[in-house]
């Protein structure tokens, strides 16, 4: 009986985490997205350090990715960029929050200017791969490219930066929790986009 009750227990789990994943791919085929396309955003999402996030942000955006890294990379940067944005305004509102400890008024405000920052060099980076797709030559393309993967690199530093500013138990509550958990997810967005723009780099 206790070894059902693990089985069962493994089979719950395994559903609990494909699940995300699945729904992304059953949305992305009635969105009219092809198998193959879906497969390959799948496919290569299991390259980056958080594949269901990455399927579940792109898989939306299959009939736009097709089967192309170049595309796929600038798709994952794209929603990053947008994700980057969206986290700016809710972590600049938790101001207006009363009863705020000066040091969390303090930690925003700083957050508040990293997050710029993420935003200014994923800006760069979009363009640098709109470059990288116009590069005559090898040499033009590995300048690009290096300038991309240097400014994505540099944005996860300013999320790590903007998180490590809540840290310590002083800091605990609501507003720590509701930063880090934006500032987790737009790491994990751009940790993806940089593996993706990796994966197309060597593939030019």
């Amino acid at each position: 009986m206790a070894k059902l009750n693990q089985t069962f227990f493994l089979i719950l789990s395994i559903c609990y985490f494909l699940s995300p994943a699945l729904t992304a791919a059953t949305t992305a085929l009635r969105a009219g997205a092809s198998n193959k396309a879906v497969n390959f955003i799948q496919s290569s999402c299991k390259t980056t350090t958080y594949p269901a996030v990455c399927f579940h942000s792109l898989s939306a955006y299959a009939n736009a990715i097709q089967t192309s890294p170049k595309r796929l990379a600038e798709t994952a940067l794209a929603v990053t960029l947008s994700r980057a944005q969206s986290t700016k305004l809710f972590v600049s509102r938790l101001t207006r929050f009363k009863g705020l400890k000066k040091r969390e008024i303090e930690a925003i405000k700083d957050c508040v200017e990293e997050i710029n920052d993420t935003i200014d060099r994923l800006t760069k980076s979009v363009q640098e791969m709109k470059l990288c797709g116009s590069a005559k030559n090898q040499e033009q393309f590995a300048f690009h490219m290096s300038n991309a993967q240097t400014w994505t690199s540099a944005a996860l530093t300013d999320e790590n930066t903007c998180s490590d500013g809540f840290s310590g138990r002083v800091m605990d509550g609501r507003i720590k929790n509701s930063v880090r958990a934006r500032i987790v997810n737009v790491g994990h967005e751009t940790s993806n986009a940089l593996s993706l723009i990796n994966a197309f780099a060597k593939k030019y």
